[in-house]
Parts: structure tokens; sequence; C-alpha cells
């Protein structure tokens, strides 16, 4: 019980601990996209890609601003990792999608990328090359926020409260806080089913 009580109050403390100004600075990026008709892409390796996949959804269905992740398409992700390699996997797919500076990239991950230390050099590439095309960036990270919250126009870093819960903390709030985003008045376009149902 110890344990489950444990990470239910560092839960607790990375809520009250959020920079809501971070958060606030994001829903404006947004709104701006959508004003545009510009897309959102979601990056994100591991669990983070499989996080993307669920936000494209909520971004597309409840936001109605026209979003992808690079990680959906397993057949072009693993053909450019093995004819062009890892590291620019991010970069030749936003190249391919015709990446503008109408549209964002959104980085999910629990380092924001290091091209020192070799960790996640595809999300760095990625965030470059938005960069030099005028796309917005933005990141949902931990630890110290990396190469995104360096760059990005709009970062939340997840606070670190326990070193050793650093993964599934950053993981779990991707979630916490593209929800709060997709519900946010100024986002949210269309109901939630659930909420529709008396």
């Amino acid at each position: 019980m110890k344990f489950i009580q444990t990470f239910i109050a560092e839960a607790v403390e990375i809520l009250n601990k959020l920079d809501t100004a971070a958060i606030e600075k994001m829903v404006d990026v947004l709104v701006g996209v959508r004003q545009e008709g510009g897309r959102l892409f979601v990056l994100g390796v591991g669990g983070s890609a499989a996080n993307a996949s669920h936000a494209v959804n909520d971004f597309r269905k409840i936001v109605g601003i026209e979003t992808y992740a690079p990680t959906d398409n397993v057949s072009e992700l693993t053909a450019r990792t093995n004819d062009e390699g890892w590291a620019s996997v991010f970069k030749a797919w936003l190249a391919g999608s015709h990446l503008n500076s109408k549209d964002a990239i959104m980085i999910f991950s629990v380092g924001g990328g290091n091209l020192e230390k070799n960790v996640s050099p595809n999300l760095v590439l990625a965030l470059q090359f938005a960069k030099e095309v005028g796309a917005k960036t933005l990141g949902i990270v931990g630890r110290d926020g990396g190469y995104t919250a360096q760059v990005a126009d709009a970062c939340v870093i997840v606070p670190t409260v326990n070193p050793e819960h650093v993964t599934p903390h950053t993981e779990a709030f991707h979630s916490v806080v593209w929800h709060l985003l997709v519900t946010h008045p100024r986002l949210k376009a269309s109901q939630t089913k659930w909420e529709s149902v008396k």
C-alpha cells in the first residue's frame, strides 16, 4: 500500500506544480494554428508514440485541427528508418508532408531529445527542421525538457518529484495535459460523447 500511496501523492504534487502559463501559451499557439488552417504533427517514440496516436484522435475529433502522427504509418516509418536512418525519420516524414509556417509540431518525450547523448535525435532533427520552415513548436516533456524545452515556442515540463518515476509520470502527464488542451473552451469545438449523454 505504501508504494501506491506514494505514487499517487507524487502525481498530486505534479498536478500542483504544473506551469499553467506554459499550458495557456500552448492554447494560444493551437488556436492560431486552427485559425490559419494549419496542421498539427504529434511526434513521440516508445510509449510517447502511443500517446501521440491517441492525441491525434482528440485534436482531430474534438478540436477540429487536421492532425497526424508519423508513427501511425508503420510502413513509411520503417522504410525511412531502413533506407535513411533513425535520426532523420521524422524530419523526412515532415518534409514529405510539406510542413510549413501554418503548421505546428508537438513533441511528447520524457527527455526532450539530446544530440550529444544520442537520445531521441529524431526529435531534435524534427524540431530543427520545423524551425527552418517557420512551423510552430510545442512540447510536453519531463526531466529538464532537453532540446525541446530549449527551442519550443511553448513547452510544458512535467516536474520531477521522484527521479525513480520520471518516465511513468511524464508519459501519464502527456495525457493529462493534452486532454486539458482539447477540453479547453478556446479549443474544444465538438462535444465529447459521454458529456452529451443524459
